[in-house]
């Protein structure tokens, strides 16, 4: 399924423009600053800005162009918003009930399988005044899956939630990522959510598409301003192998290596992405012989980014996976360091997110 997009929106003080042809298939994420025109431009392909210069169309259907505008309602979309906007007078099963019957016929998940998979049981008659941020948020989530949509559209559905309600929505968020029978758009200003959610990435700035690709290439493409980030980052695939409960360690399986983390409550098997922050990976020209680190990579160096503030960024290749590694530019100039060299990578166990 792909959806194509040619927009323009102006405002006295903004304007986004923007040319796209994405391939949705699973989580596709909308990042970028506030102000740089993700919301407005989840509410031009939802149909709730209008304008005769847009041209939009999602596989064969063509939902806005200078003649035709297909309606909110008759794009068979799910929406959860910061606030998730539950209808207050209807308990959490009103809410749900009404989803299921305005499907219109599309085939979608049962009310009983949404209600177990988002851990709604005990909350089906309570009304939204009596429920927790995060159980809101859930409930919204599970009012739009249970409409069938073709296309799901999340704006921002973490930023209102605290730290409790957000450890309680993510896990649904990624469950999600894995059972959705539909592609959804994620808006997010969080590298965060990001890293753990997102297939691919949309990133925007100032009302323009600076890139757009797979998550895990983009997060290391150092021609982006994701790169530059305080907590610019990498992500690996890897799989869970064991672990040493006495030591609060568990194991993890990559191409070319392995990585030992604080413990984690996966079971051995189980896939994962890590996350490795660029600002916590030192080099070494060989593998130390005494040394706390655990973590050690062989890598090459693929790419070195330009020096600011006295840092430079470094994209390394650790067996076909891409990793960064922020250093002072003094470090890069008395090591000697250039493209193509072979390094070890140093990854501390605690600073490994996982």
């Amino acid at each position: 399924m792909r959806l194509r997009l040619s927009c323009r929106v102006t405002w006295p003080a903004f304007e986004l423009a923007c040319e796209a042809d994405w391939p949705l298939q699973g989580v596709t994420a909308l990042f970028g600053e506030s102000g740089s025109g993700k919301t407005t431009l989840l509410r031009v392909i939802a149909g709730l800005h209008r304008d005769p210069r847009t041209r939009l169309s999602f596989g064969e259907e063509c939902w806005q162009d200078g003649r035709r505008f297909r309606p909110v309602d008759q794009r068979g979309l799910g929406w959860v918003s910061q606030q998730g906007d539950l209808f207050p007078h209807l308990s959490v099963r009103g809410n749900l009930d009404f989803a299921f019957q305005r499907r219109r016929g599309r085939k979608g998940p049962e009310t009983y399988s949404v209600i177990h998979s988002l851990g709604l049981e005990d909350l089906l008659d309570r009304l939204p005044a009596q429920l927790s941020g995060g159980q809101r948020q859930r409930v919204a989530l599970g009012r739009a899956l249970l409409a069938a949509p073709k296309l799901l559209l999340l704006d921002e559905p973490l930023a209102s939630l605290d730290a409790a309600g957000k450890a309680e929505l993510l896990p649904a968020l990624e469950r999600l990522r894995l059972e959705a029978d539909c592609p959804v758009l994620y808006v997010s200003h969080s590298p965060d959510e990001v890293a753990r959610l997102a297939d691919r990435l949309v990133l925007l700035e100032q009302g323009r598409i600076l890139g757009e690709g797979e998550t895990v290439p983009m997060l290391c493409r150092l021609d982006l301003p994701l790169a530059e980030r305080e907590d610019a980052e990498a992500l690996l695939e890897a799989t869970v192998t064991g672990s040493l409960p006495g030591e609060g360690l568990s194991e993890l399986a990559l191409p070319g290596g392995t990585l030992w983390v604080t413990q984690t409550a996966l079971t051995p098997g189980s896939h994962v992405r890590v996350r490795l922050l660029a600002r916590d990976i030192s080099l070494a020209l060989q593998e130390p012989r005494e040394c706390s680190i655990l973590n050690r990579l062989p890598a090459v160096i693929r790419e070195i980014g330009e020096a600011k503030r006295g840092q430079v960024t470094l994209r390394l290749d650790c067996a076909g996976q891409q990793v960064l590694s922020r250093i002072t530019e003094r470090s890069r100039r008395e090591l000697g360091l250039a493209p193509g060299m072979r390094v070890v990578a140093l990854v501390k166990g605690v600073a490994v997110l996982a």
